[in-house]
């Protein structure tokens, strides 16, 4: 049975009705719709402000979570006296005055919205004084009255009772708490972004958090903890006219949620898919299961190169070359994440970087450094699309290399064959027992573990896992190149009902699916035939290529042909090296575990396996005598 909506909400305006210009209130409201959403909305506008002017320290003052109050204090440049009726006006602006400026946009705010947004849902008074001014004066925004008032250089925005005339969007905040969580984020963000800025917040008349101004690496310390600075790689990449740097969290210090995750693009925080989605392809082989990364990312780019004119909120920017700004992204992340922390010889947690490790801001208007994007830059010119620098190999054989003495490891020793990778140095003498990172294999346990004396204490290696990884870096490094999967034709071609999306997407993206090892032809308007597969796969016998073919044909239709092929060759490889690894069980002996030690020091990515699970943990001498009481 249908359900009938009440009359008054299926209303239809009266026929006849003149076209007419709405009253500049309701057209202030409905802009005020799109820019104020919550507390917060005003917090980060006046915020935005504040650092647009000049200001070296700002103040947030809350009272119910901002829904009854919100003072925002700062101690820039201020706004002349004669100004002060027009920053009320919509569309009313110092930051830009031409179409050309507008494409270069520079400030946070440019759009000349927020103030006139906020003042046509609340009571708001503005109070400012500039440097050559003799006092501040006071603009009561509802009443347009001016008088003078008392405060130092700078700008004081007060705004009372929020939505007090649009009660039906009231309605619609949560709780006290839960709205200063969001202003308190809103602040957050704002001092990730500007370290050379001052911040405080205070709510209920207590202080809340307070961040001085520091170097970026304390600056971040301070606001997202020591423990992700300890779990998370420094990221630094200058490609063409695109910066980068920040940290990316290590894989096995990923989260249940993505509640770590902050980009920003030349100083704004943004929330892009693009962006999102190049961070996640850098982790895609070293998350377990549905794990969502952190990372603190800075973009800086050619402001001609991006649109920050995309939404009223700035929260979404749109980039003229989205391709190869992904592909750097991407290739900068892969790099700080590649090398191994047992190649580094770090410890199980590795130190908080000092505040040289990060290059302290230049200027204050430039808190990323002095770099000055150049324009002349072409996505051809991105090196993301270049092979990996993968380790540079040594011929010193090892017992990897030698079928004699491998025991039951013969798929192993035929895999590592065919991936023709020769083995770094020999492993240490008895009088050395901590003279490598992962150290000296001492025994295995369970016939799953390979136990290692190093000199941090035990290092605990799942053999399986770690040599999962070293197999697949190694295939990954035989099909670097755009070389065709190996392809099996099929003894009785497979046919698959489709979609005519799938139809016009396997029709274009033939070499894309050859690729793969993948025949895919038309059999008629709403069937494709199956000629070939992988034969990596077809001769494990179980692989279901129908599924398979769909999930190609998908990823392509959305990704584009390049990343597709890279991301389901991997997959491929990855199914094999699973294959390929060394079981459990399989009885290893101290020379062969100690070469697996050597290889996963010299192996990219070797803290994780292809699934994202940790391939060895480091149990300290401190933790050691802790479980034995020792020296208490």
């Amino acid at each position: 049975m249908n359900a009938v909506l009440p009359t008054s909400a299926m209303q239809a305006p009266a026929p006849g009705r003149r076209i007419r210009e709405l009253p500049d209130e309701l057209v202030s409201q409905i802009a005020a719709g799109e820019v104020v959403e919550r507390p917060a909305s005003v917090v980060r506008e006046l915020v935005d402000n504040a650092l647009d002017a000049g200001a070296r320290q700002i103040t947030v003052r809350l009272v119910a979570g901002g829904v009854r109050s919100i003072v925002v204090e700062d101690d820039g440049g201020g706004i002349a006296r004669e100004d002060l009726p027009l920053a009320l006006k919509r569309h009313a602006t110092s930051k830009i005055a031409s179409l050309a400026e507008l494409e270069s946009v520079a400030t946070m705010g440019f759009r000349g919205e927020a103030l006139a947004a906020i003042a046509s849902v609340a009571e708001m008074t503005l109070t400012t004084r500039t440097a050559e001014m003799p006092h501040a004066w006071r603009l009561q925004a509802r009443s347009g009255e001016l008088a003078p008032a008392a405060r130092g250089t700078g700008t004081t925005v007060e705004v009372n009772e929020l939505f007090f005339s649009t009660p039906a969007r009231r309605k619609f905040l949560k709780t006290d708490a839960t709205e200063f969580a969001h202003a308190l984020e809103a602040v957050r963000r704002h001092a990730l972004a500007r370290p050379d800025v001052g911040f405080a917040v205070w709510h209920e008349a207590r202080l809340a958090a307070q961040w001085r101004a520091a170097a970026p690496a304390q600056r971040w310390a301070d606001v997202l903890g020591a423990d992700f600075i300890a779990a998370s790689r420094g990221v630094q990449a200058e490609r063409g006219p695109l910066a980068l740097q920040g940290r990316a969290g290590q894989p096995e210090a990923a989260r249940s949620r993505a509640d770590l995750q902050y980009v920003f693009v030349n100083g704004r925080y943004v929330r892009d898919r693009l962006l999102a989605h190049a961070v996640r392809a850098a982790y895609e082989d070293q998350l377990h299961g549905s794990r969502q990364p952190a990372y603190l990312l800075f973009l800086q780019i050619a402001p001609e190169l991006v649109d920050v004119n995309v939404h009223p909120t700035k929260i979404e920017v749109r980039f003229r070359d989205g391709r190869a700004v992904h592909q750097a992204v991407r290739a900068a992340v892969e790099d700080a994440l590649a090398p191994t922390r047992a190649g580094t010889n770090e410890a199980a947690v590795p130190a908080p970087p000092t505040a040289d490790a990060v290059p302290a801001p230049a200027a204050a208007a430039a808190p990323l450094g002095g770099w000055q994007p150049s324009l002349a830059w072409t996505p051809a010119e991105t090196p993301a699309t270049a092979a990996p620098a993968w380790p540079a190999a040594q011929e010193t054989p090892g017992p990897w290399r030698t079928p004699q003495g491998s025991g039951g490891l013969a798929t192993w020793a035929a895999l590592r064959a065919e991936v023709d990778r020769p083995t770094p140095g020999a492993p240490p003498g008895e009088d050395e027992p901590t003279a490598w990172p992962l150290g000296r294999a001492i025994a295995q346990i369970g016939g799953a573990y390979v136990l290692a004396e190093n000199a941090h204490g035990l290092v605990v290696v799942d053999m399986h896992a770690a040599h999962e990884r070293i197999v697949y870096e190694g295939l990954k490094r035989s099909a670097v190149g755009g070389q065709h999967l190996p392809a099996q034709p099929l003894l009785i071609p497979q046919t698959l009902a489709a979609t005519p999306a799938e139809i016009a997407t396997a029709e274009a993206e033939q070499e894309a699916l050859l690729a793969l090892g993948l025949d895919v032809g038309v059999l008629s308007a709403g069937t494709l035939v199956l000629r070939s597969g992988p034969a990596a796969l077809l001769a494990r016998g179980n692989a279901d290529l129908a599924e398979l073919t769909r999930s190609v044909l998908a990823e392509l239709a959305e990704a584009g042909a390049t990343r597709v092929v890279q991301r389901a060759r991997d997959d491929i490889l990855a199914t094999m090296a699973c294959h390929g690894a060394v079981r459990a069980n399989r009885r290893l002996t101290l020379e062969e575990m100690n070469a697996l030690l050597r290889e996963m020091e010299a192996t990219e990515r070797a803290d994780t396996c292809n699934h994202g699970r940790p391939t060895w943990r480091q149990v300290t001498m401190k933790e050691l005598d802790a479980l034995f009481l020792r020296g208490r």
